[in-house]
Parts: C-alpha cells; structure tokens; sequence
C-alpha cells in the first residue's frame, strides 16, 4: 500500500480550516498537515475543540499524523528582533522582550505535545531557531567556542521541551533548513550530539532546503535513517550558470527570476524524488509525505493538485522478496 500523501496547511493559513479541508479532498489529498497558529490553537485544553477538528477531518475522510509549529518554534532559539514580531501571534511576542518571547514560544511547543496527543497522534515538526546563525559565513573570524556555545543554549533551550515531549510519547521532528541549528549534515550531527541524541528528537526531512546548498539531501536519509520521523515532498531549482544573486539568496524576495534557486512545484524543480522513496524505501519509513507546497509563480490550487498527483506517482513500496529469488529451485 502506498504512503497517504497530505498537504501542509501552513501555506493556506488564510483560510477557514474547513474550507482547506474541502479543497485538500477535492485535490485528491488523504489528509492534511495542520499548521500553527491559523489552523490550531495548542492553548485550548478543552476536549471539545479537538472533537470539532476530528470531525472537521473526518467529514471530508482526510486522516491527520503531524502537526506543524514552525513559525512559533524559530522563536525558540533565535537572537529575537522585529523580523520575529511579523511572524509571531501576539500572545507569544508580548512586550517583546527576548527572553519573554524565547519562554513563551518554549510553553507553545510543549503545548503542541499536548494536543497532538488529544488530537491522536505522535509527532510535531518545526524549527528551534538558531542564535548562531548570524554566524553562517566566518569572517570576521568565529571562534569554536562561539559555534559551540550556540549549539550549549540550543541543549539548554530544547531539553526539557524534549523530555516533556518525551513523557507524552511525542516526538518532536525539526525541519533542518537554513537558519535553524541544524541546516546540513554536518550541523544535524552536531545537534544531535549537543542534546546526546535525544529519543524525542528527530527530523522533518525536506530535500528542497539540502539541494539548493549543495547538500547531498538523498545521503542525509541514509545517515539519520532511524531519526527521520516526517517527510515533506517540495521541490526547487537550481541555475546551472551563474546568476546575479547567489545561493545566499541576498537581500531578494522568493520567485525573484535573479535568484540562483527558487521552489518550485513537485516535478519542476531538480530534486531526485526516485532517488528519495528508494532511500526512505530502505530506511522503512512508512510514515505520509506530505505536499509543502511553494511556488511563487504558480497559482497554488493548480500547484497542489499537480504536486498531489505527482507524489502519487512517484511513491511506490519496496519489494517483499527479491527479484532473482524465482531462478532458485
């Protein structure tokens, strides 16, 4: 049986939950990602509302496995400043003083834990944010002790969300992407050394934010096989000549025709999605791939019907036995 595809509803916030869900079916989805905050307020304790956000699901057959807290997730371990205030409810930015915003947006994510057990289920992706990030390119010089810091407050930051996370038999699944602490293999591995490899921790993997870096996205299922708890299906293109704002994106807008890289919708960009369902094939990832859709040059309806379409096609399961076992008598 294939994995059931589901799309993201970050990127649909401006809309009734219930009006993504009829659309979701009427693309041909079989479920959804709910996305934080338009989408659900992990504040509510009371059964009722989480009844209602079943029997939305249920009314248009779509089944739910994550829930996803990027935006409020960032707030966690970035140096915060006025970017954060665009993005953040206003409950989680208050007066925004910096460390009231990092300890609200710490409360929200172990508030996530608590509904996604009330919703049913077991993982939540999202971002932590970085305070290092700043320092992506070293000149001026950054020291070891400047990055390693970075990653100690992460640790500070991270563990006890992750042991309550933990305690409720959910698990937490970071979305390794640039400006969070872990945005190649080679930071993944140090945060999972920092936090020693918590059990609660894990990845949301997307190949989009890996490719365009230059990262090898189909190795990185391979080295943290056992850690990848939730996939997202997006892909990207890369220029193969040079172009006037390069892979740091500068100071430009997504879809901007200057950009060495913009996403793009599931089958136009240069991510290998064989490549990836034979990796997670191996890995024994059973969990959904789940449709982030962003294209700033497509209209979205369209790019969503396709991408749900594409991934369809393009999913298949592995063997249960091998091809030659039939010559042997």
């Amino acid at each position: 049986m294939a994995r059931p595809v589901t799309l993201c509803t970050m990127q649909w916030g401006d809309l009734p939950l219930e009006v993504v869900c009829e659309k979701a079916k009427s693309f041909g989805f079989d479920g959804v990602e709910l996305g934080l905050p338009s989408h659900l307020d992990v504040r509510r304790t009371d059964p009722e509302y989480y009844r209602n956000i079943k029997a939305t699901l249920d009314k248009y057959d779509l089944k739910l496995f994550c829930i996803s807290n990027h935006l409020i997730g960032q707030a966690i371990c970035d140096n915060i400043d006025q970017r954060h205030k665009s993005v953040l409810p206003d409950y989680i930015w208050g007066d925004g003083d910096p460390e009231g915003v990092h300890r609200r947006a710490a409360e929200n994510m172990i508030q996530a834990a608590h509904a996604a057990k009330m919703l049913g289920i077991d993982t939540v992706a999202g971002f932590t944010g970085s305070s290092i990030w700043q320092w992506l390119y070293s000149f001026p010089p950054v020291t070891d002790e400047m990055v390693n810091e970075g990653y100690a407050d992460f640790a500070r930051r991270f563990i006890p969300i992750l042991d309550e996370y933990q305690k409720l038999g959910v698990r937490f699944a970071l979305e390794v992407h640039p400006t969070e602490i872990a945005f190649d293999t080679y930071s993944t591995r140090k945060a999972l050394e920092a936090i020693d490899y918590h059990p609660a921790f894990g990845f949301n993997y997307d190949p989009s934010h890996l490719g365009y870096q230059g990262v090898d996205y189909v190795d990185f299922i391979n080295q943290f096989a056992d850690r990848i708890f939730h996939v997202h299906m997006k892909d990207v293109y890369w220029s193969d000549t040079p172009k006037q704002i390069g892979v740091f994106g500068g100071h430009s807008t997504f879809g901007d025709a200057r950009r060495f890289w913009n996403f793009r919708s599931l089958g136009r960009g240069k991510i290998r999605f064989e490549e990836i369902i034979r990796a997670l094939n191996d890995a024994g990832y059973q969990g959904p791939l789940s449709v982030e859709w962003e294209d700033s040059g497509m209209d979205r309806e369209h790019g969503a019907r396709e991408s749900c379409a594409f991934v369809k096609q393009v999913d298949f399961q592995p063997s249960a036995h091998a091809f030659d076992a039939c010559f042997e008598r």
